[in-house]
Formats: C-alpha cells, structure tokens, sequence
C-alpha cells in the first residue's frame, strides 16, 4: 500500500463547491475521500456519486445505529450506492452488527460488485473517561474501547475505527485481516481542535493503524497539497 493511500481525507463541508475543489485537488494523492453527516446531509447520494464517476474511492461515515431491520436497509442502500466502505455503531449490538454483515454480502453478491467493508465505530475519540462517565458508562475509553472490539470481532466485521491510544491493547488481540481506521490525527504541526485523544501519523502508523482520517490539518493548512506530503513523508518513515 502507497503511502497516500492509507490517507483517508474528511469532506467536512457542506456545499457542492466546496467538497468538488477538495476532491478536485486531492485526487490521487490521499486514499479515500470520507464523507460524513455534514455533506451527506446537504447533497445525499449525488456526492457519492461525483466521488466515484471519479474512480475514487468513498468511505461513507454515518455511523449507523438503529434496530437491526433499519440498519441493515440503510446498509444495502449504501452498496447501491457503490461506497467502499461505511460505519456503524458497535454499540447497537451483536443483532445489529450481524444484520449489517448480512446485508451488504447479500446486497452486494445480487449486484455482482465487491463487497463494501462494514468498518465498527467503537469509542469517539472526543469522549474521554469524564465523558463516557456521564452518559453512564463507567468503563474507561480503553476499556470500552476493548469491550466492544471484542463483541464486534465476533460478529466477522471488518474494520474497527479506533484511537491510536487504544491500538496497543487491540491490535493483538483482532484478526490480521481487520482493518484498522485511526482519526484524531494532528501532526506535531498541527492545533489538537476539540479531539481529546490524538496522534501523530507516524506514532498512529507504527502502533498499528492501517488508515488515517485526516481532516482540519490538511483543509486548514496553508499549503494542503505540501501538508498532504509531508503527512505521506511522515508515514514512510513509519512505514
């Protein structure tokens, strides 16, 4: 894997212009173009669309999390859409990850196209221990974290979305074929914004991660071309 491809750019925006200059400029240089709640929002499938007309590759980040039937037609209709991958919330439960994997092997062998990977969303890296706390989880991150890995490796997911703080304790304890996504990565050169447990690309690299999802120290650097390279330069001296 080159080195930009394990770069998973953030479309944090939410106009056409906007997301169509990004990927414009972008191409070829990251791995996947990530596209979230904002701009799905605002556009819907068409910025899917634009991305892979592109022969780009798409990673659909709505993080589904509802009763299993709901989940599992959301899923299906994300592979008509063609992404190649999308999340969900580990947190809605073995049905729900289960009717997950269900529906996009079913949906995708129908169309005759490569299965899209379901990628597990475990523990935002905005939360911390205070965080979870207050919504009644008494674990900390890394324990909640560990908790739900372990219940979505069994269901045969996969990806896992995790910190870079958390791979330590996981990255030897999964499958060699789950990919592992890492957000909350802020260059030495970066602000840190309102992540509260982040990294750098090569530490993330190095720890285990496979893919990084990197937003703000690209879309807000001077020069995000050269920042696209310098993360690149950052990861093969991790590589």
């Amino acid at each position: 894997m080159a080195e930009g491809d394990r770069i998973i750019f953030a479309l944090d925006v939410g106009d056409k212009t906007s997301a169509l200059k990004w990927i414009e400029q972008l191409s070829g240089r990251v791995g996947y173009f990530k596209v979230g709640l904002e701009l799905y929002t605002a556009l819907g499938p068409q910025i899917v669309h634009e991305i892979k007309h592109g022969g780009l590759r798409c990673f659909l980040d709505l993080k589904f999390h509802d009763i299993p039937n709901t989940v599992a037609g959301a899923v299906r209709s994300a592979t008509r859409l063609g992404v190649d991958m999308m999340t969900v919330h580990i947190s809605g439960g073995t049905a729900m990850l289960k009717a997950a994997m269900d529906a996009v092997g079913s949906e995708a062998q129908l169309l005759g196209i490569a299965r899209p990977k379901i990628i597990g969303v475990s523990v935002l890296t905005s939360l911390d221990e205070r965080a979870l706390n207050q919504i009644g989880i008494m674990n900390t991150p890394a324990q909640q974290v560990e908790h739900l890995v372990s219940l979505a490796t069994q269901c045969g997911i996969d990806g896992l979305v995790c910190s870079a703080a958390d791979l330590g304790t996981i990255r030897d304890n999964i499958p060699d074929d789950v990919t592992v996504i890492t957000p909350g990565i802020r260059p030495k050169w970066s602000t840190k914004d309102d992540q509260a447990r982040i990294t750098t690309p090569s530490m993330a690299v190095s720890s285990g991660a496979d893919l990084l999802v990197i937003g703000r120290p690209i879309s807000q650097a001077d020069d995000p071309v050269e920042a696209v390279n310098k993360i690149t330069a950052e990861i093969a001296g991790a590589a």
